[in-house]
Parts: structure tokens; sequence; C-alpha cells
């Protein structure tokens, strides 16, 4: 990721719903060293901010409905969710939730794109998003994956204004020219129930050994670590409620 700090249009937060708060909160301090604190408000309904020193990096959450899957989503931020709600309306995708205040750190929508990816809007007031980017134990890469590449290229750019930077086998997303992320066609390599998703990248130091203590840690090894051609070494992993989420060297771009 090619920004420090939360930008317009780029990712800002990922976050993750799960049906076993207090075993996240074990497994993601034990692989990552996070240090989670929960919001001790009735209100806020057990939302835990993850901290690294004295930087927020991501959140962990109960499942607040019987229909919202453990996963984790991704939040990019916007000057205006009442208007970015509309540009995804007007851009084929569909308003699931929102927009809405929470308290006053800012105003929040999810979205469902045309191809079926969940994906979440911020408009920052008192809180702008993780305080660290791209450093061990941070949100470093965000990743699209989809079977319809061409209708979310065209809806994203629309409703984001992002900058493509496509190859034969890969797009990548950025904000101005500065890259944040990708995009995956997902083909015949997930099985047909797998759902379009945005999948969050940590940065780690090592990504074979984040691996180890994953699964060491109750959790799996979806993708084993690989070195991508020009690119950093990665893995993707299931936390042990079944949450999937990727690890790629720290300073390493996509």
């Amino acid at each position: 990721m090619k920004f420090d700090k939360p930008v317009t249009g780029g990712p800002c937060w990922t976050e993750l719903g799960t049906s076993d708060l207090e075993g996240a909160k074990r497994f993601y301090t034990e692989l990552f060293g996070w240090r989670p604190q929960t919001d001790p408000r009735q209100e806020a309904g057990g939302y835990t901010v993850a901290h690294l020193g004295d930087a927020a990096v991501a959140a962990l959450t109960p499942l607040y409905q019987e229909s919202q899957p453990v996963a984790w989503n991704v939040s990019f931020a916007v000057a205006d969710a009442d208007a970015a709600v509309r540009r995804v309306e007007e851009a084929g995708g569909t308003v699931v939730l929102g927009p809405m205040d929470v308290f006053d750190v800012g105003r929040f929508a999810v979205a469902l794109d045309p191809t079926g990816a969940v994906f979440q809007l911020w408009q920052a007031r008192s809180f702008p998003g993780a305080g660290l980017f791209d450093a061990p134990g941070t949100l470093g890469w965000v990743e699209l994956a989809t079977r319809h590449t061409e209708r979310a290229r065209d809806f994203y750019t629309t409703v984001f204004g992002w900058s493509v930077n496509a190859s034969p086998w890969y797009t990548q997303w950025g904000v101005d020219g500065e890259d944040f992320g990708g995009m995956a066609d997902m083909g015949d390599r997930f099985p047909p129930e797998v759902a379009p998703h945005w999948l969050p990248y940590f940065a780690v130091e090592d990504v074979d050994a984040t691996a180890g203590i994953a699964e060491r840690a109750g959790g799996a090894v979806v993708l084993a670590p690989v070195s991508v051609p020009d690119g950093p070494r990665i893995a993707v992993l299931r936390d042990p409620q079944g949450a999937a989420f990727g690890v790629h060297r720290a300073g390493a771009e996509g």
C-alpha cells in the first residue's frame, strides 16, 4: 500500500465479524501482537478495537445479525456517505445498511457491488480510520475476488474514481496512481458457493512463520506461502472461526 494514512477513496479500516469474539481476540493477539480494547458501552454492542502501540489498526465485532457471515470486511473512506451511497445505487450497486451515524466518530454504510461483493463506506468525523498501514500487524493491501472483473472495474471506478493499473493477469487499484489493492478473477479456483468478496492482507515480517503460528493457534492455511512473480511473498489464512484473510511481507508492494 502506497499511502500511510487514510485518504478519500482508499481503504481506511477493516473489521472482523466473528461468532467468538473472545476466541478471535486470543487468536489475533497471538498472531499479530494486537492489544484489543472492547468498548464498554452497551450500545456499542461489544465493538472491539485492536491496537499496536497507540495506533488503532483493526476491529473485531460480534455478529449483529443471524444472516451475517463470519468474515473480514473492508471500509473505504468517503467525504460524504450519503452522496457515496447515491453513487453506489446509480452505478448498479445495492445499499444494505445505512447511512447511519456511529456516535460522534463517523457516518457508516454497507453496500453490495453488482458482482456480489460486500464493502463498507466510512465518512470520518472524530475517527479517520487506521492509524498505521503496511507495518507488521497492520493492513497492507486489499483484494477483490470476483467472477465479473469488467463489471467490477466499471463500478468501482465510477463510485470512487480509482486509478487502474491492469496487466493480463492482475488489476491494481489506486487513488491518483497510488496503489492500495487489486482484483483477482475467481474463475474456477473457487467453489461455486464462494461469493465474491474483499480480502484484507495484513503485513508481516515473515509470511512462513506467520502461517505456522496461525496453524498452531487453531487456524488453517488456505493458500500456502508463495512468492508472487515480481511481487511479495503472500499466504491466505483462515482463523479458528472461519474468517479468511491474507498476509504479505511488510514493505513489499502488491
